[in-house]
């Protein structure tokens, strides 16, 4: 039988490395696709068997048209993960055409160019694609060229499920809220209390962990996701249902905020 694999972008990332080490579980090797391959490399050696490092460039077609030609010989190619993504300005009154472009690039361009690199293997194998999106997708947070991005990102998953169906590929995407991660580290350094300011705006309390992600991911990858596709699943601790502190102004009940 031929190895099932998986492909991870931005797998050096916190994220990535959680969704990697969640997809080991129903795949038989997992690929963490970076554009730093040194970390690329210590992420899959920390992770163990069944984790290969590889370089790539998601915002490049020959670097991604290389990696699937180095992936196709690993296997079938059950899984496709495009997590690799950043932020740049948080205001459009601070944001430059070329913070926009380089936004668009990395945050939607990629996932496209990706996927048209292995399109071919995941019919091949009737895969999965799952792209790692964002709340910021679905509502004003910030970062509008990130966020413009994102929202492409979760229109071009329902493009990908509904042309790519007919073969037996899915495409779903998974939003997440504010997640502690690396790429918070500016923030973090900058207001220490970051993480529980944000906290206070999501109904359960608590901002999101990589291995919240991680296991959405993995769920919409696998066959107990056999007939969902083209849906954008939030994993935001409760941030697009509602903010408990607007709902306790609108109504003037104590009952939303202890």
């Amino acid at each position: 039988m031929t190895a099932r694999l998986a492909i991870v972008t931005g797998g050096a990332g916190d994220i990535g490395r959680a969704i990697a080490s969640r997809l080991a579980r129903d795949h038989d090797h997992v690929i963490l696709a970076d554009l730093d391959e040194a970390a690329a490399r210590r992420a899959a050696r920390a992770l163990g068997d069944g984790f290969t490092a590889l370089p790539v460039d998601v915002t490049d077609a020959d670097s991604c048209a290389v990696l699937a030609a180095t992936v196709a010989t690993f296997g079938d190619l059950a899984t496709l993960v495009n997590n690799a993504g950043a932020a740049r300005a948080g205001s459009l009154a601070a944001t430059s055409v070329a913070d926009w472009q380089a936004d668009r690039a990395l945050n939607l361009d990629a996932a496209f160019v990706m996927f048209h690199a292995v399109a071919g293997q995941l019919i091949a194998a009737r895969g999965s694609v799952v792209n790692v999106a964002s709340v910021n997708g679905m509502g004003v947070y910030g970062h509008p060229a990130y966020a413009a991005a994102k929202a492409g990102m979760i229109h071009l998953t329902r493009l990908i499920a509904v042309e790519y169906g007919q073969y037996g590929v899915r495409a779903n995407a998974v939003a997440p809220g504010t997640v502690a991660t690396q790429g918070w580290s500016a923030r973090a350094t900058a207001n220490p209390a970051v993480f529980e300011e944000a906290a206070r705006h999501y109904a359960l309390g608590r901002i999101v962990q990589p291995v919240d992600v991680a296991e959405a991911v993995g769920f919409l990858a696998s066959p107990l996701a056999a007939a969902i596709t083209g849906v954008c699943l939030p994993v935001d601790c409760g941030l697009t249902a509602g903010i408990p502190a607007l709902a306790a102004t609108f109504s003037q009940s104590p009952d939303y905020t202890a």
